[in-house]
């Protein structure tokens, strides 16, 4: 395959120029850079770029040039390529049509004139969009693919772990695509798929989850038997704690029973996120910090289960799914949390063949021309609704509560009104899930009137609350009532101390009834539901962690 193509566009041929150099000497090496001195000349050329089949990464286009802007020129261009990555060239004048664009035409970055030096206004910007793009392009011909039945939960679970993963994928439905299965030579008997088939050509049939890890070169044990730090889950929480705790020279490991990311991790657009002014995926946020805490020498461990901890004096022993321990000085448990299940007829058998719980963004393209119902009030729902808005024919949320207002950020209930496609309704609840081998209709009751109703779907995705992930701590750490991990000031007090507390010290803010075991995240008692607050946790218990081994003499 050619090297993908960064397209520049500017009327001026000394601007022209200079882009094309400064894009020529940072990435060259691994992708083609053409320039085009006109809108006219820019449609052409994608146009045979397509024809040709050749990928487009990226167009970075001038603001001001005659006959076309360039925010129109990207909105003709995002209608033919729109997973590239699009960049406006502005002078200082033109900040606003460029903020403005960032709604309209869905831009990635706007970049002001002159940008130098290229080395600190150029690279880093289009080095993280080009990474970005990789990360989510899906080249004709890959390396492994997934043969199953689309409506299949193992099928489904396999390519949502592959997807939450950052590993590309080729995924054939039988069928859809039943040639494919026939040239492969696979047999399509649903009760021997799905099957993976790997680049060398080795066959994997029923695998779980660990096995496929195994294959491609995820870490599922453990390198060490000590550490200075195990974090547990992989959340925004764990993965900031993972950053800083190995950036700041302790050994450190995070442990993910899924996925990196969490349930942020499933987000479709995150668009408060401090300094992303056009938004970013959970995945996109998910790829960059597991990139960045490898980068510090995180060992990072998925899928793999904690299923206990024990103590022994200052030290921590963590137990495995797979029957393995590690020890350590400090335990972060930042294992957030899952959406709740949903209690109605027919939800549990058709869940994973057209029930979802979170995003499930793999089904996006199979929602096309169809109906589709989103369950929840908050922003993970109201996020998912207008993800599949691009592709649904209607997206209908269904809220318990009188109205969107009370969980859900401003900006998303004004997208959600704004959007002519999404449908909420209000005050109702599912009453029932039906279909034979997958979902073909829910019945939705009117909480006010108690009438049923019964309508068509090609997909019901739960976003009801969160169950924390602390079984594991059962009888070792303070819990509250619905499971969540108690700290600091919330830890239950005698006079003077917390009930049991075994040091003369109060326990740190995020630091739990162990002295040495910290909680960051969804999973603490009392957290504050957002993915900021989770990386703020998480950066703040490292420093805590500092605190503790210094105490016990382990730095």
């Amino acid at each position: 395959m050619a090297n993908p193509v960064l397209l520049a566009v500017d009327d001026d041929a000394e601007v022209l120029r200079t882009v094309q150099r400064d894009l020529r000497r940072g990435f060259g090496h691994d992708y083609r850079v053409l320039a085009a001195d006109s809108p006219g000349v820019a449609l052409r050329t994608t146009e045979q770029l397509l024809e040709r089949e050749e990928p487009i990464a990226l167009f970075l286009v001038d603001q001001r040039m005659p006959g076309m802007t360039g925010v129109e020129l990207l909105t003709k261009l995002r209608a033919l390529i729109p997973d590239a990555r699009r960049v406006l060239l502005t002078a200082y004048a033109d900040t606003n049509a460029a903020i403005r664009a960032i709604n309209d035409v869905k831009l990635d970055h706007y970049l002001m004139k002159p940008w130098d030096p290229p080395d600190q206004n150029l690279f880093p910007v289009i080095g993280d969009l080009l990474e970005s793009w990789r990360a989510n392009y899906r080249p004709p011909f890959e390396g492994i693919r997934v043969v199953g039945h689309r409506w299949s939960p193992a099928a489904h679970e396999l390519r949502n772990f592959l997807a939450r993963n950052q590993v590309p994928y080729q995924w054939l439905d039988v069928e859809a695509n039943p040639e494919a299965a026939a040239k492969l030579g696979l047999d399509t008997d649903v009760d021997k798929l799905p099957v993976v088939v790997l680049p060398n050509g080795e066959r994997l049939v029923l695998p779980t989850n660990q096995e496929v890890a195994a294959k491609i070169g995820l870490l599922v044990r453990p390198e060490l038997r000590f550490y200075d730090l195990v974090v547990v889950g992989g959340g925004p929480a764990g993965l900031a704690a993972a950053v800083y705790g190995a950036s700041e020279g302790l050994l450190t490991s995070l442990i993910e029973r899924e996925a990196p990311g969490g349930q942020a991790g499933m987000s479709s657009r995150i668009e408060n996120y401090l300094g992303f002014p056009s938004g970013l995926s959970g995945g996109d946020l998910a790829r960059r910090a597991v990139a960045q805490a490898r980068r510090f020498g995180t060992e990072l461990i998925t899928p793999q289960e904690v299923t206990g901890l024990r103590v022994d004096g200052h030290y921590k022993h963590v137990s495995l799914a797979d029957g393995s321990e590690i020890a350590c000085h400090a335990v972060l448990v930042a294992s957030g949390v899952s959406y709740r299940k949903l209690d109605a007829p027919g939800v549990d058998r058709l869940t994973g063949a057209g029930v979802y719980y979170g995003a499930a963004m793999i089904e996006a393209e199979d929602c096309r021309g169809q109906e589709i119902f989103v369950v929840g009030g908050a922003n993970s729902a109201g996020q998912s609704a207008v993800f599949f808005a691009n592709y649904a024919d209607r997206v209908t949320m269904l809220v318990r509560g009188p109205s969107l207002a009370r969980e859900m950020s401003r900006y998303l209930v004004d997208r959600i009104e704004q959007t002519p496609n999404i449908d909420v309704q209000t005050r109702v609840t599912v009453a029932g899930a039906h279909g034979n081998d997958h979902l073909e209709s829910v019945s939705i009751r009117h909480e006010g009137s108690g009438v049923v109703e019964r309508c068509p779907a090609a997909g019901l995705f739960v976003f009801i609350g969160a169950a924390p992930r602390t079984e594991w701590l059962a009888g070792v750490v303070a819990r509250d009532d619905r499971g969540f991990v108690l700290s600091g000031p919330d830890l239950p007090r005698d006079e003077q101390r917390p009930a049991g507390w075994p040091s003369d010290r109060d326990p740190f803010l995020l630091e739990t009834s162990v002295p040495g075991v910290f909680v960051a995240g969804d999973v603490r008692h009392g957290s504050v539901k957002r993915v900021a607050s989770g990386v703020g946790e998480g950066a703040i218990a490292v420093s805590f962690v500092h605190q503790y081994l210094a105490e016990v003499g382990a730095k």
